[in-house]
């Protein structure tokens, strides 16, 4: 079955998603706007690496840019990323408890070994 554009377009949207740095990124901006220099502060991450990841963003449409004077503000392009995000995190909590079930288990029986 071949792949359609639309899977391809997908694939590309959560490859943008797919560095940890972006991924704070965008947790922090969708809690509202802001500059490079606040995120660089927020994350404690050097200002080339936020720019780096802002531009790889950008070029995606996940994010966007205004001008405020000399100062840019970012912004996610779209509200709906702060759901995608938290349903990302309860889908990762569950696997932990999973995980966590199954760690608890082993160490069960290791103790009866």
């Amino acid at each position: 079955m071949p792949v359609t554009e639309l899977q391809r377009f997908k694939a590309e949207f959560f490859r943008a998603l797919s560095h940890p740095i972006r991924i704070r990124i965008l947790e922090t901006l969708a809690a509202g706007a802001h500059s490079v220099q606040q995120l660089q502060a927020a994350l404690r991450v050097d200002q080339p690496i936020v720019s780096q990841q802002l531009s790889i963003l950008r070029a995606k449409n996940i994010v966007v840019a205004r001008k405020t004077g000399t100062t840019v503000i970012y912004s996610v392009r779209d509200p709906l990323l702060a759901d995608l995000l938290h349903v990302a995190r309860r889908i990762f909590n569950n696997q932990l408890i999973g995980s966590q079930s199954l760690l608890r288990e082993l160490q069960r029986e290791a103790r009866r070994r």
